[in-house]
């Protein structure tokens, strides 16, 4: 009885992650993918796919989770041990940009989706992490700005929602977007843009 249920859960676990892993493929190819297309594509039942995930909007709420924790592992990466805040700022919006770029799509998807509040629940972790940075450079003199800590980081991150929109709507390229992103971010902290440029390409050189 336990190896079957074992087995049993197994099996639905490699159906869960086959499922996530079509649905996001589907829905970058498709934001429109109904839970048929994604269940056809995945090779199950529909029943199979609810029995998953109960509506569209959850599935698409797990792939937002994933993302999500994709880019908080991504910023701890390579904040480890930077001292120079504006350094690690520049080092963080680089590492995200390049997670965020894989899943923009999605995210421009889920602000239609899932709720604003539901979006800025999930990121609330990523978020304390940035004012934490933020007041540190703000208390060392590295940062320069009339708001507090907390709603800067608010700022940075509808910058990085913004890059996300620009490059969808092809008024950026991809390429360009995490450069300009790290520069608008790192300037609307007030570090000078000549700093920030020259900041963002040792960085880039550097990783």
């Amino acid at each position: 009885m336990t190896a079957m249920t074992t087995g049993n859960t197994s099996r639905a676990d490699t159906n869960r992650r086959r499922i996530l892993d079509v649905a996001l493929a589907e829905l970058l190819r498709d934001p429109d993918a109904s839970m048929d297309q994604i269940a056809r594509a995945a090779g199950v039942v529909r029943r199979t796919v609810y029995g998953h995930f109960p509506s569209r909007e959850a599935l698409i709420g797990t792939l937002v989770d994933e993302a999500v924790q994709a880019l908080t592992d991504a910023d701890a990466e390579v904040r480890t041990g930077v001292e120079d805040p504006a350094e690690a700022v520049a080092r963080s919006v680089l590492a995200i940009w390049a997670t965020a770029d894989r899943y923009r799509l999605l995210l421009a998807l889920a602000q239609r989706t899932v709720t604003v509040q539901g979006i800025r629940e999930r990121l609330a972790p990523l978020r304390a992490s940035k004012v934490r940075l933020l007041q540190q450079g703000l208390d060392a003199g590295a940062f320069s700005s009339p708001l507090p800590a907390p709603a800067l980081a608010y700022v940075h991150e509808q910058v990085l929602f913004a890059v996300m929109e620009a490059v969808n709507d092809g008024l950026l390229t991809a390429e360009d977007a995490g450069r300009s992103a790290t520069v608008t971010v790192l300037t609307a902290a007030g570090v000078p843009a000549s700093t920030a440029t020259a900041l963002v390409a040792k960085v880039r050189e550097e990783t």
